[in-house]
């Protein structure tokens, strides 16, 4: 398991990007599934950058653990701003034009449909959101 406390910033996306694929390019990840990880972290980071600490700037850890039987692949998002659910949100009606979907969550519903699995609990003061990647 590797782990990088940062900055929850709009900047720090690309740092946190290359520590995730550097991690994935140690276990040989497909370039499509890195490329699913990496919009998956843009939206969740970017998310916890522009929300969770309203006008200030806290940090936020992002974990990342590999397993082999199957190989695979779960990154953890934790911060301590505010509380959020991103899984409650119902997903968007993609049937829809975009002129006609409300605003939001599509990007949280493309996360959900790319990974194999995404769990969210707020526990001990923290926001944690886990994503799992086969790879």
């Amino acid at each position: 398991m590797k782990e990088l406390t940062i900055d929850a910033t709009v900047d720090n996306i690309p740092v946190v990007t290359d520590f995730v694929n550097e991690q994935l390019e140690e276990h040989g990840c497909s370039i499509k599934s890195q490329m699913q990880i990496d919009i998956a972290i843009d939206e969740l980071f970017g998310n916890i950058a522009h929300y969770a600490y309203k006008k200030n700037v806290g940090s936020a850890t992002v974990r990342v653990e590999l397993s082999e039987e199957p190989l695979s692949v779960v990154i953890t998002f934790i911060d301590n701003g505010v509380p959020y659910d991103p899984l409650k949100k119902t997903d968007p009606d993609t049937a829809l034009s975009a002129e006609e979907r409300e605003i939001g969550g599509l990007g949280i519903y493309m996360v959900k449909k790319s990974m194999d699995g995404v769990e969210y609990e707020y526990k001990d003061g923290q926001n944690i959101l886990k994503i799992t990647k086969n790879l």
